[in-house]
């Protein structure tokens, strides 16, 4: 007779329901059970060196396959190594499961070891953080976990579990897996929306991620095109539009957001990555009136006045206000002078950044590597940013083809997710190039889990900007003050060798002339590979915002 089953296996069974593959992890004894679920039923266990590691590896996986990522952590020092990975989760509404072990039950209030009652850790950073209530419950309570993950506005969820209830038999559980029913968009909200175009000359349609994890790219992309909108994406709206879309105004972004009339932002909060919600007002224009469009009310703007506002699943959000435009007597037309003179301002700046982009300049500049990264990136690429200055000229000069395929870490701006990040892409997207733009400070936070990539044969393409220094608080205080100081780093640091020496490949770059063959020889190893390129570090990223 089969013995019953323990509560680590009642865990496991839930979370595959709800679609996880992959126990994303580092080892620790409050947890074996989970574990022994995870080989009876199959799951593949990634373990990893660090567990911010693992939480960012549950959330990309989130990111990237739209479904629930889960990672396991042990007790105490375990569970708070996650934090950062689990706040990131947080800002970026990623649907992420952080099941926690827990001191025994029997032991607690005695001083057993890493006893720490982790909850109310967690309570600020995720959508609900809890005590599992005892074995017979645990199936009720992970499925709890993952059904509020993914509600909209999706988000993390921490669950705790005592060693001792794992460990303790448990009854079947047949799980729901219920999925939340869409919501829908106030009606009248989006024949308000739609006057608005009617009336507008100038609007911006700005893409945020939320587009990319409610699966609407396909209606925001028809969207755009039907009432000839131009588009700014944001996070993982970049690529719903690919490259060399007449619509996509990237490069014009100044140009856009100054002059802009009407902004319509849809699945992205007004932040600092978007001027807190003002545009318009440069060059003797008016403000422009903003609309905010979420996945739930609880995301729209409080802080800034909106001429416009509406919540609801985002396929039926665009399909909606299509409807409304035609009532409404939306003439895409009328916005053909302006979606003209954005296109001539994105070729005017794409053509000034040629020369940069093909410098010989010594030492080098960092965008000639981005002139040579886009010759060989495939339109699958998977491209992920973990960095300061380096990582912004990626966002700028690298256009994903394909929605999906762009990762950074979000408006939290957490140093340190590109490994985690990078396990994560390789194992959701085994036939895709998937290629870490690290800064060398953000190399410093995980590099060690190169020898994740290594044990588990996960081939990744790194590419190290070497400027030797915290480039974007150098550069700040410099300015400031006229003298830095906590800002210096090694110049030209080998850390192709600490990647060699973990089992992956690598090579220092000095000369612009090396960087392409450099990448090619990356992308042809077949092993996790760092191209450590010295970069100049009198240049800096020109940007407009310092995210206060």
């Amino acid at each position: 007779m089969e013995s019953p089953k323990h509560a680590g296996d009642i865990a496991v069974a839930v979370s595959q329901a709800y679609g996880v593959d992959t126990m994303f992890t580092l080892s620790g004894g409050h947890v074996f059970p989970l574990y022994d679920g995870a080989v009876h039923q199959n799951m593949r266990i990634l373990d990893v060196r660090h567990e911010q590691s693992a939480v960012f590896a549950a959330e990309a996986t989130a990111r990237l396959t739209r479904k629930p990522g889960l990672a396991v952590l042990t007790a105490g020092p375990g569970v708070t190594n996650g934090v950062s990975g689990v706040a990131t989760a947080h800002f970026n509404g990623s649907p992420v499961v952080v099941l926690g072990g827990r001191a025994p039950r029997s032991r607690w209030g005695s001083g057993a070891l890493q006893e720490m009652d982790h909850p109310p850790l967690f309570e600020p950073i995720t959508k609900l953080a809890f005590t599992g209530s005892g074995a017979d419950s645990i199936g009720q309570d992970v499925e709890m976990a993952f059904r509020t993950a993914l509600a909209p506005h999706r988000g993390p969820v921490f669950l705790d579990v005592h060693m001792d209830d794992l460990f303790s038999p448990s009854p079947e559980y047949v799980s729901e897996t219920l999925t939340p029913s869409p919501l829908e968009p106030d009606p009248e909200a989006l024949a308000g929306i739609a006057g608005l175009l009617a009336e507008a000359e100038r609007p911006v349609l700005v893409l945020g991620s939320d587009v990319w994890m409610e699966r609407a790219e396909e209606a925001a992309r028809d969207f755009a095109e039907e009432w000839r909108l131009p588009v700014v994406p944001n996070g993982q709206g970049r690529g719903i539009l690919p490259a060399g879309h007449e619509l996509l105004v990237t490069r014009a972004r100044s140009v856009a957001f100054g002059q802009a009339d009407l902004v319509i932002v849809v699945g992205t909060p007004l932040d600092f990555r978007l001027a807190y919600g003002w545009f318009g007002g440069k060059e003797g224009a008016p403000l422009a009136r903003v609309v905010h469009i979420a996945d739930a009310p609880s995301q729209l703007a409080t802080h800034t006045g909106l001429s416009g506002s509406a919540a609801g699943d985002l396929s039926v959000v665009f399909w909606g206000l299509s409807a409304a435009c035609g009532t409404a007597g939306v003439n895409p037309k009328a916005y053909e002078p302006w979606v003209s003179r954005l296109s001539e301002a994105a070729a005017a700046a794409t053509a000034g950044d040629a020369a940069l982009l093909e410098s010989d300049a010594d030492p080098i500049h960092p965008m000639r590597i981005y002139g040579e990264l886009n010759k060989v990136l495939a339109d699958d690429a998977v491209v992920i940013g973990d960095g300061g200055d380096f990582v912004s000229y990626a966002g700028k000069y690298v256009e994903p083809r394909r929605p999906g395929n762009w990762l950074d870490p979000g408006p939290y701006g957490c140093l340190g997710t590109g490994l985690g990040y990078s396990i994560a892409a390789r194992l959701a997207r085994p036939s895709s190039q998937v290629v870490l733009l690290l800064g060398d400070g953000a190399a410093g936070f995980s590099l060690m889990d190169v020898d994740t990539l290594v044990r588990h044969r996960l081939p990744v393409v790194m590419i190290c900007g070497n400027n030797g220094m915290w480039g974007l608080e150098k550069h700040p205080m410099q300015m400031l003050y006229g003298y830095d100081v906590a800002a210096e780093l090694q110049p030209q640091c080998r850390y192709d060798q600490v990647v060699t020496a973990l089992g992956g490949g690598g090579e220092l770059v000095t000369s612009p002339a090396e960087i392409g063959p450099a990448l090619r020889r990356a992308f042809d190893s077949g092993v996790p590979y760092l191209v450590n390129i010295a970069t100049d570090p009198a240049i800096a990223y020109p940007r407009n915002t310092t995210g206060v």
